[in-house]
């Protein structure tokens, strides 16, 4: 990975205003997912400062699935998926939280073993209210918290108020 496809991999992410309501500025990570050496890169990217620390990767729903597939596939480790209410059939854990636009909770699964150590990904650290979320049911499943990784952070809401320190690819 150079800088050079980090910096192209970032002119691919797109901005859809008042989505999905008016004053909402959607962040659109659309193109850069589907571009290969983009995606490598910021995977590489998201994975630096944690590697051969986690022992698997917590994706948050829905797009952090991605980029927790490709890391769980380059380091070979298994993937927690967070996902939204409702969507697991035995949550073993369940957080909600307030987010920009309305409230919302995220459920885990039990798979995890005791201090199992977990890295969080997501594409956006916006208000940071689901991947505060995220952290606190990491922890009430009993796990240990290696870091969390976002794909870009949008500076000018404050998520890092709720979530503490972050590993942002991207800031705007």
């Amino acid at each position: 990975m150079t800088n050079t496809d980090l910096e192209r991999a970032q002119t691919l992410i797109t901005s859809i205003p008042d989505y999905p309501q008016p004053g909402v500025n959607f962040r659109d990570i659309s193109p850069l997912i589907a571009d290969g050496p983009a995606l490598r890169a910021v995977t590489e990217a998201l994975i630096a400062p944690f590697e051969g620390q986690f022992d698997i990767v917590g994706g948050l729903e829905a797009r952090g699935f991605l980029f927790a597939g490709t890391i769980a596939a380059m380091t070979g480790v298994g993937i927690l998926p967070i996902r939204k209410a409702g969507k697991l059939p035995r949550p073993a854990a369940a957080v909600s939280y307030s987010l920009e636009y309305g409230t919302a909770t995220i459920e885990g699964p039990d798979v995890l073993k005791e201090g199992e150590r977990v890295l969080l990904v997501d594409d956006i650290l916006a208000t940071g209210g689901t991947l505060s979320a995220a952290q606190a049911l990491v922890k009430e499943l009993g796990a240990a918290m290696v870091g969390s990784a976002v794909v870009l952070e949008l500076e000018a809401l404050g998520g890092r108020a709720l979530t503490g320190d972050v590993h942002t690819v991207f800031a705007d």
